[in-house]
């Protein structure tokens, strides 16, 4: 049977995708330990794996990575939000799914391991050789819940709830940035550069790490209309991501300047300060 397997550096998966037939199907599984939905996801794919045999030429590959420490693949897949799934063959993305939906998972990965030629006869057999309907597959009273339920009226008040505080958030400070990681410690290569432009123009900002809040990350996504990151705010209005930002530098080169603070002696410096995700709430 198939198993999920972490890889942890880009070596790694550069050695792993190198070693696969262009006709395997790659479930490519993106996760971060401090996301509650992801230890279920991680469950559902293993579960999943087993039902799939080894074969030769292998039919489907199974590798799961942390999104926040193999920073340079999730990048290159643009992944912003966990779990995130995305199903390739051949170098090609066939399909992604973002969130913990177990049933949209499974479908995806069966739809498309079906579509490979001899691996629906392998996805739809058990080891010992007997047919196997993962159509009727349905969770088990012991498996995980792949979300909280909640009444109708609980869902809009949490949004409301959510909303204020995005409102708040993105006023927190004249200038807020909305980055994967901290000004010190950048998760992503456009999360520094964009630290790199506030430097360089000396501009005071505030900034939020949505890589430590989700709801905050899933959230603000919709709040903004603006589904990537980094996000830079002005005065509680959306600019955008680092090539808006960079574009309107470019026509203006005084846009920023006035939440920039005085030089240093030994050259342009940003002040920056955290903003508490609990200063936010209501």
């Amino acid at each position: 049977m198939s198993t999920l397997v972490e890889l942890t550096t880009e070596e790694e998966w550069k050695n792993h995708v190198a070693s696969l037939p262009p006709t395997t199907l790659q479930v490519i599984y993106f996760f971060a330990d401090w996301a509650a939905p992801c230890k279920n996801m991680t469950t559902v794919l293993q579960t999943l794996a087993s039902s799939f045999p080894v074969t030769e030429p292998l039919s489907t590959s199974w590798v799961s990575m942390n999104a926040e420490e193999v920073v340079d693949v999730s990048d290159a897949f643009d992944v912003t939000a966990v779990p995130y799934l995305i199903l390739t063959r051949n170098n090609q993305v066939l399909e992604t799914v973002s969130g913990s939906d177990a049933t949209k998972v499974r479908t995806a990965i069966e739809k498309h391991a079906k579509s490979s030629g001899g691996a629906v006869n392998g996805a739809n057999t058990n080891t010992n050789g007997t047919a196997k309907n993962l159509s009727s597959y349905a969770p088990a009273p012991n498996d995980p819940a792949t979300a909280p339920q909640y009444s109708s009226a609980e869902t809009k008040q949490n949004k409301e709830d959510l909303q204020e505080r995005l409102t708040k958030l993105v006023k927190a400070a004249p200038v807020m940035l909305f980055m994967k990681g901290t000004p010190s410690a950048p998760q992503c290569g456009f999360s520094r550069q964009l630290v790199a432009l506030l430097r360089e123009n000396s501009v005071k900002y505030g900034f939020f790490n949505i890589l430590a809040d989700d709801e905050v990350r899933q959230g603000l996504k919709e709040f903004a209309d603006w589904p990537t990151f980094p996000q830079l705010w002005v005065d509680g209005e959306l600019v955008g991501g680092l090539d808006i930002v960079k574009e309107e530098m470019s026509n203006d080169p005084e846009f920023l300047k006035p939440y920039s603070v005085a030089k240093t002696t030994g050259g342009p410096a940003a002040a920056s300060q955290q903003v508490d995700p609990a200063s936010a709430t209501a």
